[in-house]
């Protein structure tokens, strides 16, 4: 996420020299690199130029703490900028009417369908809404079917009228239908086209009118940059949305409409997504995006991901197998899907402050585990059970099965064996076990 424009404002920042005191010297050499890494981003000139005078201003004659360095205090007022750049504070969905109506609004390609679907997950799991998508795109042939399958992954109905291609019709009606089964939140998934078009603009602006929703959000492909940002305002004009909705923020995305969406419409980002699984949706907080920019992680987001997949039921029972000495591969494999639910691995990487930066150049694959489940799964469940019974001619069986090496299938093993005894150090005073031995490999 935002790799160049996170690779580049290190490198701007490092140039900073002198102790003591920023100075205009120094500032002004930091600050012609920041500029360049923004337009580099596709962040639009006059905003590059504004948000230099602003460090700039906040830099010049401040005096650095005896903690810091000049760096260090460069980076830190970069932040503050980056945050306010973005929009200060998150904003959140407005969620009142019954039913809620969420009306959808996108060019094409924008990922549109899909983040519907995210979004009912989120709005379903997150705050235990009763939701309904609604099919309105009657142009394109595959959208209501990709809609259906959609709803059908999350267990979200969908609402679609074959045959009808009015979707002003469409919508009042999904409403209604809502009203009368109990779903107190109503998607309306839109047409998009190629391009901006008045056909289009009338169209939605028809819709818009005819189901007054309590909240209008814009959806745009963020690896478009610049010409996002263009978009975003013709549709502003337009609807007068209330947020917008940056998607494919896991590809090869420059940062410029995330930095600079804001300041031209004047409109918050309201929700980011990171990834094709319906559960790569996070609500933006712009202060989190600045720590993550420069290189500093985002260790709360990585927390609430790990407390969404928590099951405190299931903790007890996983306690109880370790104090027994009872864990097991089926336990190890249901650990692996909840970090699996997390997100990708890459955008986890990128959580943890400095991990991002290391690991820049490695690539990650989110099938990461893939050949560790394939082992697990070619094992017999009295194997996965008490993996102390599988023995040479088990492990021959389970590498043939998994199509691995017996190598690959021993230092599973062998990792599993040391991750059961820590864990089991760890119970009760085990903590101290650990702390002695660790004092005595000094």
């Amino acid at each position: 996420m935002f790799t160049n424009l996170s690779d580049k404002l290190d490198k701007a920042l490092h140039t900073l020299k002198g102790h003591g005191r920023i100075t205009e010297v120094n500032v002004a050499e930091t600050l012609k690199e920041v500029r360049r890494a923004l337009l580099d981003a596709d962040v639009n000139f006059k905003i590059a130029k504004d948000f230099t005078k602003r460090v700039q201003a906040k830099a010049i004659g401040q005096n650095v703490l005896t903690t810091l360095n000049p760096g260090q205090l460069m980076v830190k007022i970069v932040k503050d900028e980056l945050t306010e750049l973005m929009g200060g504070e998150s904003a959140g969905v407005n969620l009142s009417g019954n039913p809620t109506v969420i009306l959808m609004s996108g060019l094409q390609g924008s990922g549109k369908t899909t983040f519907s679907g995210k979004l009912a997950n989120f709005l379903k799991n997150k705050k235990t809404k009763q939701v309904l998508l609604v099919g309105c795109d009657v142009y394109r042939p595959a959208a209501i079917n990709q809609l259906k399958v959609v709803g059908e992954q999350i267990g979200v109905e969908v609402y679609a009228e074959e045959g009808n291609e009015n979707p002003v019709e469409i919508a009042q009606n999904a409403i209604a239908f809502a009203k009368q089964n109990g779903k107190n939140v109503v998607i309306v998934d839109t047409a998009g086209r190629l391009a901006i078009d008045e056909q289009m603009m009338t169209e939605i602006a028809n819709i818009h009118r005819a189901i007054q929703p309590q909240e209008t959000l814009f959806v745009v492909d963020s690896m478009t940059g610049q010409d996002a940002v263009n978009t975003a305002k013709a549709f502003n004009d337009i609807l007068n949305f209330d947020g917008v909705v940056l998607t494919k923020l896991d590809g090869d995305t420059r940062g410029g409409a995330a930095l600079t969406i804001k300041t031209v419409v004047d409109k918050p980002i309201k929700f980011i997504g990171t990834g094709e699984k319906m559960e790569a949706i996070d609500i933006f907080y712009p202060d989190r995006m600045a720590d993550r920019i420069l290189g500093m992680g985002d260790v709360i987001s990585l927390v609430e991901r790990a407390q969404d997949q928590y099951d405190e039921e299931e903790a007890r029972k996983l306690q109880k197998k370790i104090a027994k000495n009872q864990f097991g591969f089926d336990d190890f494999l249901k650990q692996i899907q909840q970090i699996k639910k997390m997100g990708s691995m890459k955008d986890l990487m990128g959580m943890i402050p400095g991990a991002g930066k290391a690991l820049k150049d490695v690539d990650i694959d989110d099938d990461a585990f893939k050949g560790i489940e394939a082992i697990i799964h070619s094992m017999t469940p009295s194997e996965r059970s008490d993996p102390k019974i599988i023995n040479s001619s088990r492990k021959k069986r389970i590498a043939k099965g998994s199509g691995t090496s017996i190598q690959e299938v021993n230092q599973l093993m062998k990792q599993f064996s040391q991750m059961s005894k820590m864990m089991k150090m760890m119970q009760g005073g085990g903590g101290k076990q650990m702390m002695q031995m660790m004092r005595g490999m000094r």
